[in-house]
Formats: C-alpha cells, structure tokens, sequence
C-alpha cells in the first residue's frame, strides 16, 4: 500500500512526488502516456519557481539547461524596463518543458518515488481509511489520491467536481518545424505583424528548427485533433503574408484561451492540483508556474497528515491558501487576452495601461502578479510579512534557502524550536521569523505568538 498515488506525471506530479519523498511518503506516480510528450507548451520558470528550485537544492541543474533573461514584456506583451523585483533571482530562466519535465522525472526518481508509465486511473473509491484506485492493470490501494492529469482531469471528474468558466473563444495554433525563408526576412516579418497582433511569432530554437506561433481562423470543432501542416500555412499567410516555406514538422497542436476553475480542490481523501485545478490562458507564461507551486504548498501538508502530527484543519488550507491564487491568475489572464485584441476598444485601454505602466509601482505590481512573489496568504493578523514568501537572504551559516533543502520548517532569529525537532529546523539569524516548507512566513516579530504559530503549523510539540 502507497501513502500517495498521484494521477499524472507532468511538471505538477513528479514535483509533488518528489516533495512527498523528502518526508518519507510512499508514492506512486501514474502516468498514462508511455513516454514523455514532445510538445513545448511552456518556454520558462518565473522568479517564485527558480525561488522553489533553490530552496530544494534543484536550481543548478536548472541553470546548467537553460539562460536567464531578464525580467520585462511580460504583462499582454507590453514593453517595459524590468522593475525593481524583492528577490535574488529576479530574472526568467528561459527553458522549455520538455526539459523541465525531464529533470523533475528525474529527480522524483531520484529520491524514490515509483514511476509506472502506460498506466492511468480508470476509476477510484475512497472511505474513512484509504483511496483504491484501479488502474487498468489491477487495483491499488493509498491514504490520498491527487489528480495532477491535467485540463481534461479524469479524478476530477470522476470526483464529480465542477469546472465552471468561460470556453474557449480564441485558438492559436503552435509547433516545430523548419522553414525555407531566410533568417533576416523571418525576423523583419515576424516583428511587423507583432506591432499589432501579441499571439504572432516565429522564431529559431536550433538545429534549423522554428518555434511557430500563429492565430487560428477559428475554434475546432474536436480540439482533441492536432492541426495539419496546411492549417499553418493558410494562417501565416492570412496573417503574415506569406508561409515562410514551413515543412518537416516535429510537432502540431494547438491551445485555446479558456478559463475554468474547480469549484473544490479537496474531496475527502482525493485532491487536485495542477492543470486538473484550473486552465487560462498562457499569456505570461503562468501555468506550469502555477502547477509547481500548487504541489510545493501541498506536498508538506500532506506529509504531516500522513505523518500523524499535522493540526486539525492543515489539509484544509491548501484549497484556502492556492485556490484565490489560481482565482486572481484566470483574473490576469482574461485581462491579458482582452488587451490582445486588436479591435479599436481593447487597443486604447492597452495604450493607457502602457502610460500607467511607467510608473515603478503600477509595472512591479503586475509583474509580481505574474511572477508570482507578489501572493500573500491569509494566515491571519500581526506583522505585515506574515503570510508573504521569503526572499533568500545570507544568513551566518550559509544561505537561508540552503537551509530549507529538507522541506521542513525553519526558525530563523534567537527563538527555540524545542519539542518541534524533525519538523522545525534552527538557524541563528539578525531577525525572528518562522518560516514554513513552502518558504512563506508563519510568524514574525511577536515572541508572545510563536508557541501558537508552531501548533498551528506543526502540530503540538513532543513532550520533553
């Protein structure tokens, strides 16, 4: 028997798994497709994912398969000069989701958990001890299912959770392929076209391989089917004027702008995160983000469960905590796609954000929407930094987030941890502040609250 079964072993899953594992949880990870998909739907981490990858020890092997590029254009595509971020990596790394996936497999294995590829939740029932789930190749049996299978969510639906929102309106239509234009007369196009149409661009990866990203003409009927090599040819015409002799593809697919949210994240035993939880539009690129830090906000608080010293109502606070958060990102991102319209309305309100956007102030805000350090949970009252993350800072031993690599929380300042050893870790620090696994900030400040914000996190103390 499994602690944690976790329906789909994308960027969600395997980081979930592997976040689990740091606690001793036993956990499998179901995976439907043989091998790992082709197709490059996400370009890059933000500042809050790089953050999580330094915290678990993973950013150098980031960094060794990726470049970094400054932080800017993000939000609807306008042009701005990078703000002022609160982090020590307030940077992009550019890196493609082929690759992110494969390290995150990579490491989850690393650390133990089971992988079993070709093999997916066909149905599932849960009760007062358990989930079993059957798999098609037989039944297993585990504490917590988490469905991470994406969009189409088969333990979403299963569990009967609703996923109401807006369909898709809009399609675009993106792949791989090589092409016969120059690169000079690639360039200079696809840089007039995206003066006014922000869903446009063709662009080299290597090897004589195009990124192409082009408006479709409209919604398809079965979006199940990948677009034709001529569905690309008739649109880059439509749009740009020509094809740019595209041919030899790798891949062809296409996405949609639809918001959806699941009216629950938690059902008994059975949770949801990822793409399984929410779809919007990619503008700015927060998806795979979004994902990432779902299961980073999860993983502990289900180890505590598990673990049998987690205070009442902790499992709780995952749906409390990420559902706003994945609320305000479906927010953005209609306002982003609206913004993207080249009709004559959209296009003057985009002038006058742009204005607005010269202030310092207005364009860190929304860059901090996107990047993901601007979110603060309600963790209740008291000091201002309660409930924000915590940048990494040097510390007299180290870096801070050197010493979060165990995935347990960390009391930085004069306090003790006494009683709490094996959830709560010690570093000595100029400032007082509790900070959780997931790196954002329990308690500050007060030292008449720290006994509460200890039980409130991690459970009574042991006795001494």
């Amino acid at each position: 028997m499994f602690d944690v079964i976790i329906a789909g072993g994308g960027p969600t899953g395997m980081m979930l798994a592997a976040e689990l594992r740091l606690h001793d949880v036993r956990v499998m990870v179901l995976e439907k497709d043989e091998t790992p998909p082709p197709f490059v739907r996400s370009l890059g981490l933000h500042a809050r994912s790089v953050e999580i990858m330094d915290m678990r020890g993973l950013l150098e092997r980031f960094l060794e398969n990726g470049r970094t590029h400054p932080v800017g254009g993000f939000f609807a595509g306008i042009e701005k000069p990078a703000p002022a971020l609160d982090s020590a990596h307030a940077y992009v790394l550019g890196i493609p989701q082929t690759v992110t996936d494969r390290l995150l497999a990579e490491h989850a294995a690393e650390v133990g958990a089971e992988i079993r590829r070709g093999c997916e939740v066909k149905a599932f029932t849960q009760d007062d001890y358990g989930v079993t789930v059957e798999t098609g190749h037989g039944e297993e049996r585990a504490s917590f299912l988490v469905g991470c299978d994406g969009g189409r969510s088969t333990v979403r639906k299963l569990a009967g959770v609703g996923f109401p929102g807006e369909p898709v309106r809009v399609e675009t239509l993106l792949g791989e392929m090589e092409v016969t234009a120059p690169l000079d007369e690639v360039v200079a196009a696809t840089a007039r076209v995206r003066e006014t149409e922000k869903r446009f661009g063709v662009g080299p990866i290597g090897d004589g391989v195009y990124r192409v990203v082009v408006p479709a003409a409209d919604v398809a009927e079965d979006r199940t089917v990948p677009p034709t090599l001529d569905d690309f040819r008739q649109q880059l015409k439509a749009v740009a004027g020509t094809d740019f002799g595209v041919h030899s593809p790798r891949w062809l697919s296409r996405f949609g702008d639809a918001s959806r949210l699941a009216e629950r994240y938690r059902i008994g035993r059975v949770f949801l995160a990822g793409d399984a939880a929410h779809v919007h539009p990619p503008t700015g690129g927060q998806g795979l983000n979004l994902g990432l830090q779902d299961a980073v906000n999860l993983g502990w608080k289900l180890a505590a469960e598990i673990g049998g010293w987690a205070p009442l109502g902790l499992l709780d606070t995952y749906e409390a905590e990420r559902r706003p958060v994945a609320d305000d990102v479906l927010n953005n991102t209609r306002a982003q796609m609206e913004l993207m319209n080249t009709a004559p309305g959209p296009q003057a309100v985009r002038r006058l954000l742009s204005e607005l956007m010269d202030f310092e102030d207005v364009n860190r805000h929304l860059i901090e929407k996107i990047t993901g350090l601007g979110i603060r949970y309600d963790l209740g009252e008291g000091d201002d930094r309660i409930g924000r993350r915590q940048r990494d800072v040097p510390l007299g031993n180290g870096r801070l987030y050197e010493h979060l690599r165990g995935g347990r929380g960390l009391l930085v300042g004069r306090r003790s941890t006494t009683g709490y050893e094996g959830r709560v870790d010690q570093v000595g620090g100029e400032q007082d502040y509790l900070l959780r696994p997931d790196g954002h900030i329990a308690w500050a400040g007060d030292p008449d609250t720290l006994a509460h914000a200890l039980r409130r996190w991690f459970g009574e103390g042991a006795e001494k």
